[in-house]
């Protein structure tokens, strides 16, 4: 076969098996022994088999395309999508990936508490594979059951292939941060209770806490800015005296930036601030917002070529590490 392109069929008589078996083994779906599923692996590997997905898409009448799956609040209107910066970069990183290639990308937006049937019937349209880009474990767990190829950007069930940022890991070096800055009255406004990067967060910050023996002193809400606005105001009435507070996203610390403002205390000589992710709202925050840098758009990329290479598995987990980057909300630049 040397100089031919490779097909499903040449796979088949390699492996000894039927070419629905091996379209069974390339596309995760039940029917086939894991023996033979090894086997069949195996032979791909050995002749260096890439199934061409433009032809497999028209086999099926479909498009080839990498689906972003976005898990949102009920009743949202149409376009918020687009304006979201966590989103916005999700979408860059996956257009990188693709660049090249003759596989689109296409966007799919469900509520997040929407009925295992219209889970299923967006899993179903999924041809390549589907990026979850903020998927709850229940509906990641779900979607998998109608589609193995899926990767998602955060934690969910153990199942689900995963590649996530060091949530804890970044909280955590958010307080030491702001301890260092000579801060003891480090309050942190939370993320929602059903998000796991929201836990994760809220887990850093009392791990650091715990170490340096301050006390826990937090308030919870969506990951928006008036979510952040309404937390710090009623942060500020049970604790003024706060004199660092860390924000658990961007969005959220442009208005704890407002209700500390509107308090009548100045950012950052009376709070210092530290928000999360360093999305497009943290540079255009004033004071500009110090945070954690999430490297959204590298984390897509990477999810998207596990997708184009078949190499999802389950359970896998790769995880991305955060940095600092200071900006003038958590200290006074000369």
């Amino acid at each position: 076969m040397a100089g031919a392109k490779l097909t499903i069929e040449d796979v088949a008589r390699a492996a000894g098996v039927s070419r629905s078996t091996v379209s069974r083994v390339m596309n995760d779906v039940p029917g086939a022994t894991e023996a033979v599923r090894r086997h069949v692996r195996e032979i791909i590997a050995e002749l260096g088999y890439v199934p061409d997905q433009t032809a497999r898409a028209l086999a099926s009448r479909q498009q080839p395309a990498v689906d972003v799956i976005a898990a949102i609040e009920p009743g949202l209107p149409i376009g918020w999508i687009s304006s979201h910066p966590y989103y916005s970069r999700v979408l860059a990183g996956v257009m990188t990936a693709l660049d090249g290639s003759d596989v689109q990308l296409r966007i799919q937006t469900v509520a997040r508490t929407a009925p295992a049937e219209a889970i299923d019937a967006v899993a179903a349209r999924v041809t390549v594979g589907a990026v979850l880009a903020d998927a709850p474990p229940e509906f990641a767990a779900r979607f998998q059951q109608r589609c193995r190829r899926v990767v998602s950007l955060v934690a969910t069930t153990k199942s689900v292939a995963a590649i996530e940022a060091d949530n804890i890991g970044g909280a955590y070096a958010a307080v030491q941060y702001l301890h260092r800055l000579g801060r003891r009255r480090i309050a942190a406004i939370h993320g929602p209770d059903d998000n796991s990067c929201a836990a994760n967060r809220r887990a850093g910050y009392r791990s650091a806490i715990r170490e340096l023996g301050l006390p826990d002193l937090g308030e919870s809400d969506c990951f928006h800015r008036v979510g952040g606005l309404e937390a710090t105001r009623r942060l500020l009435d049970r604790h003024p005296d706060v004199d660092a507070i860390f924000v658990a996203c961007d969005l959220m610390a442009a208005g704890t930036i407002q209700a500390i403002t509107a308090a009548g205390r100045r950012v950052p000589e009376d709070v210092s601030v530290v928000g999360f992710d360093d999305s497009i709202a943290a540079v255009c925050a004033n004071p500009p917002l110090s945070t954690m840098r999430v490297p959204v758009e590298e984390m897509a990329a990477t999810a998207t070529r596990f997708l184009l290479d078949r190499a999802v598995r389950a359970g896998h987990r790769e995880r991305f590490p955060v940095e600092l980057v200071a900006r003038e909300s958590s200290s006074i630049w000369s």
